[in-house]
């Protein structure tokens, strides 16, 4: 006798859900709309690099898709924002949306630079590898300045990365940081990507090889004290660290001997991309809506006050063409049937009827086959053995 069959759960459970953290993170759609240009797509598989791992890293979009395409397959997939990449004849843009509802904000690419430049600038360049198995760290500087669209760009960036926990966080998570820096005297952001490295400190470069590192090639010293001393200048990575850029562990961290309780130096690598953005345009709906702010056009009052008007007599006439719509299609339901019973044919109730009679008919008919096969089996059965009883 075979085992009873245990069903496997599937879905996730509330608790299951709020334990792991990943499926409450916000994740994103980065895309570009319209004919770009092969630096602006680079640009956006940088981004959705940066973005990882809680976005579409192989996203692929196609010149018949429309924004409401990706807006019906947001809920299902949990996505929350999106950014989308344009050019015109102006410049390149970048729009940062709330899905669904919105708000968007516009802004401007002033000058940006790809991953592959800001390595190609570096005497020597650090090649990322799992540190986009985590989420980055968000740094924001210099906000704190008047005007409702600063508190806006505030809670959009905030929103767009996993909030930290500092009670539950791992050290060992925090491999990268986004810092975006805004100037009040151009009125522009520093959009920079950083990865988070730590040294060891008070000691020199070569020394700092042998601790975090595997043995160098000592094949062309005849001790290891000339490998050790052989600079008699001080590099300037090898100056001691100030106490701003000294921490000390308060757990294991990713590296050869980083244990926890040990003073180690904070470095940080550029590996972009780089952007520098100015705020254009701050939009109430999801691309589109009221205007909240825009940087090169301000409305009087009464301008505003007109604006509103208008939209909400677009609405009005929007809701009224919609009732107008299911409207007709009622009435010409309404007519189809009317012609439907002055033509002989029966209405739709009693069609359904009628229906519903043939089901239970057949049911009946079913059931009586079946009961008359049992009974002309036991009358099989009883001729059988009045023939025995005759033989005896």
């Amino acid at each position: 006798m075979g085992q009873k069959r245990k069903k496997t759960r599937t879905h996730v459970r509330a608790e299951e859900l709020e334990a792991d953290p990943s499926k409450k993170a916000p994740k994103s759609f980065v895309m570009r709309s319209g004919a770009v240009g092969r630096s602006v797509t680079a640009l956006v598989k940088d981004v959705r690099r940066m973005m990882e791992p809680n976005t579409a890293s192989n996203l692929r979009e196609r010149k018949t898709n429309r924004l409401r395409d990706f807006v019906m397959v947001a809920g299902q997939l949990g996505v929350s924002h999106f950014l989308v990449f344009s050019r015109t004849e102006k410049g390149t843009n970048m729009r940062i949306a709330r899905v669904p509802r919105g708000p968007t904000l516009t802004f401007k690419v002033e000058q940006y630079a790809l991953s592959k430049d800001v390595l190609s600038l570096q005497r020597n360049p650090k090649s990322p590898g799992v540190e986009f198995l985590t989420s980055p760290l968000l740094v924001l500087n210099n906000f704190n300045q008047e005007g409702k669209q600063f508190k806006l760009m505030t809670t959009m960036f905030q929103n767009m990365f996993p909030s930290i926990n500092v009670q539950t966080m791992q050290l060992a998570d925090a491999r990268r940081v986004v810092l975006l820096n805004y100037n009040s005297d151009t009125n522009m952001i520093d959009f920079r990507h950083y990865s988070i490295g730590v040294k060891p400190i008070g000691v020199s470069k070569s020394v700092k090889k042998i601790i975090t590192t595997d043995v160098p090639n000592l094949a062309d010293f005849e001790d290891i004290s000339e490998y050790v001393l052989r600079e008699a200048v001080v590099s300037e990575s090898d100056v001691e660290d100030g106490p701003d850029s000294t921490v000390t562990l308060g757990q294991n961290y990713v590296g050869r001997g980083n244990k926890q309780s040990e003073q180690r130096a904070i470095r940080l690598h550029e590996i972009g991309p780089r952007m520098q953005l100015t705020l254009t345009k701050v939009e109430n709906g999801l691309c589109g809506g009221e205007v909240l702010y825009h940087h090169f056009v301000e409305k009087s009052a009464t301008e505003v006050k007109e604006l509103s008007k208008r939209r909400q007599q677009k609405q009005k006439l929007t809701a009224d063409r919609r009732a107008q719509q299911e409207e007709n299609v009622k009435r010409k339901q309404k007519e189809k049937e009317e012609h439907r019973l002055r033509t002989g044919g029966a209405s739709k109730d009693a069609q359904n009827d009628n229906e519903d009679d043939s089901a239970q008919m057949e049911q009946e008919n079913d059931a009586t086959i079946g009961s008359s096969d049992e009974s002309g089996e036991e009358d099989e059965s009883e001729g059988i053995d009045d023939l025995d009883e005759m033989e005896e």
